[in-house]
């Protein structure tokens, strides 16, 4: 007798699939393209750079005056 959830097939014992749930889960690429997506929609509007203050400006490097010999 095959046990609950199980079927007999040629010559082992298969699990029966389990029904279909209605809720689909999102595959790998289609996760890959929302952080794409995302990632594309930063560059090109710039939201990520808008959120502070502009950088300060590097100080300007002076030479050495050189020594009179």
């Amino acid at each position: 007798m095959a046990r609950e959830g199980y079927t007999r097939v040629r010559a082992h014992w298969r699990r029966r699939p389990a029904p279909r749930r209605s809720v689909k889960r999102l595959s790998g690429w289609t996760v890959a393209a929302l952080i794409a997506g995302v990632w594309l929609w930063t560059q090109v509007f710039g939201v990520a750079e808008e959120a502070g203050p502009p950088p300060p400006a590097p100080p300007q490097a002076t030479a050495p005056v050189p020594a009179g010999r």
